[in-house]
């Protein structure tokens, strides 16, 4: 699943250790999750947006959300 969290993590001067050990979850989660190699599960997708204060939808984006719509 593509999302922001490099992008937010680095804004923030914060290592992925860093970040794991906030999170509870290991480095090598973030590492993934960053490199789009494993989507994270619900409650840890809603607690690192939670983290960085901002939507679920803004951190991760929907693969399903249509784009455009046709009438």
């Amino acid at each position: 699943m593509k999302n922001r969290l490099r992008e937010e993590r680095v804004a923030r001067g914060l290592s992925q250790g860093e970040l794991a050990e906030r999170m509870e979850v290991s480095r090598q989660t973030i590492n993934a999750v960053e490199a789009d190699k494993y989507d994270p599960s619900l409650p840890l997708a809603y607690k690192l947006a939670a983290f960085f204060d901002i939507q679920v939808e803004a951190l991760f984006y929907n693969p399903f959300k249509q784009v455009d719509k046709i009438e």
